[in-house]
């Protein structure tokens, strides 16, 4: 530990000047700074005062969704004695957290520092640490093996880049994935690596993908606003989606273009991934009718709005894509045309919508290979090919509803994730609180 701090410390040093350029100019870079540094918020000391904490760590905005149920269920079964505490990275996690779970227990994750994740372990106390997916820090779980606090790593999975590289590196990372009590992972395959890369068997499960459990926010009213903008046009989403070059926006816009603007009249919803991005993408819509989600919903009738003849929907909200799903007569997977390993197909799965991915689906390869064994998914190899085939399933709505009803079932089969995640996590964390 005494070498990985020294490190950490030279490389903070080294590049403290961009730091200090980025916090100096850009706003998300300051926000959280002094709980990333261990000051802990007397709002958090507050909800955790008499009670055994136990602390959830969810990276940015996929994790929070994936955590939403696990936290309710969690606290329903371990009773009234245990709050849970959920920490973020990200300043959209944040956002979307403090909304889904109330500001008094959400906070930054410390840096991982001796000084900073000490400060948060002697005020929270936690009788658990959860981890969503594969996000470890070394100092962490030193520190939490030290104080005997058990940590858990939820919904684990383990892509191939993250597989090679721990292969490649087994004599650092081996050890780093062993001190978990416990990994629940999303699939075989996911269990079998991380065997391979150096956890013990026994601490190993396979307990299912919680991203199956999840469930859109009924609260939203962006879904019904952006149909009433689409004026009975047909709606295809375009979600997720990410930068490269060209950007995957431009990519979808261009097969918007030329197989739907036209002939099938589509309104289109395209939903970056990054909402750093959005001023971005607003320069690729500067020929073409578009409106913001954020600055027409609540201040304008959606049908007024229609009037106007508007193309595109820039969703620039930050957690309602998930219910914007709802209301697709057709939907597109970012992530897939540019190889960032895609994003969550049961998202519009779970509403009976049918699934268009590019061939870059790494990150879901059990979800989609399920999918397309029973023919709930379209895989394109291309934007042309992705046009034509969002073209033929807004055409031919006897064919979208059979792959839309297959890509449901699949979902609503595959659930279950959750409730596997909390016994086990109850059964651990009453043990050592015991």
């Amino acid at each position: 530990m005494l070498a990985y701090s020294a490190l950490l410390t030279l490389a903070l040093a080294l590049s403290s000047p961009w730091w200090l350029l980025r916090m100096a100019t850009t706003q998300r870079y300051r926000e959280g700074l002094r709980q990333r540094l261990g000051a802990v918020p007397k709002s958090l000391r507050t909800v955790v005062e008499g009670r055994r904490a136990v602390w959830v760590h969810a990276v940015s905005v996929g994790e929070v969704l994936a955590a939403s149920r696990l936290v309710g269920e969690l606290e329903a079964a371990l009773g009234d004695r245990y709050r849970v505490v959920i920490s973020t990275t990200t300043r959209t996690g944040q956002a979307l957290a403090r909304e889904r779970f109330g500001a008094d227990r959400v906070f930054y994750m410390p840096l991982d520092f001796a000084f900073s994740v000490r400060a948060y372990l002697r005020a929270v106390r936690p009788v658990g640490l959860v981890l969503m997916e594969s996000e470890l820090w070394p100092r962490m779980l030193y520190e939490c093996g030290r104080g005997g606090v058990p940590v858990v790593v939820a919904n684990a999975r383990m892509s191939d880049r993250s597989f090679a590289r721990a292969q490649q590196m087994q004599w650092m990372w081996g050890r780093i994935m062993r001190k978990p009590a416990l990994w629940l992972a999303q699939s075989e395959q996911d269990a079998l690596r991380l065997v391979v890369a150096g956890v013990r068997a026994e601490r190993v499960r396979v307990a299912g993908n919680m991203k199956y459990d999840i469930r859109a926010p009924k609260q939203s009213g962006l879904p019904e606003w952006i149909r009433s903008v689409a004026g009975g046009r047909a709606i295809f989403v375009a979600g997720s989606t990410v930068d490269g070059v060209p950007a995957e926006e431009e990519l979808v816009i261009k097969a918007w273009k030329e197989s739907l603007r036209g002939e099938t009249n589509v309104l289109l919803v395209l939903a970056p991934r990054h909402p750093e991005r959005f001023p971005a993408v607003e320069v690729l819509l500067r020929s073409i009718r578009y409106v913001k989600a954020s600055e027409h919903l609540g201040a304008g009738d959606g049908a007024e709005i229609s009037s106007l003849g508007i193309d595109v929907v820039l969703l620039d909200t930050i957690g309602d894509l998930a219910a914007v799903y709802g209301v697709a007569d057709a939907a597109f997977l970012g992530g897939s045309l540019i190889r960032k390993g895609g994003h969550n197909p049961l998202e519009p799965a779970q509403f009976g919508v049918p699934v268009v991915m590019g061939p870059s689906y790494e990150n879901f390869r059990d979800v989609v290979a399920k999918l397309k064994e029973v023919g709930g998914i379209r895989i394109v190899q291309d934007e042309n090919e992705m046009g034509k085939v969002v073209a033929e399933l807004l055409t031919d709505r006897d064919e979208a509803k059979l792959i839309g009803e297959t890509g449901r079932r699949v979902f609503e089969e595959q659930q279950g994730a959750t409730a596997r995640s909390v016994k086990a996590i109850v059964s651990l964390i009453s043990g050592e609180a015991a």
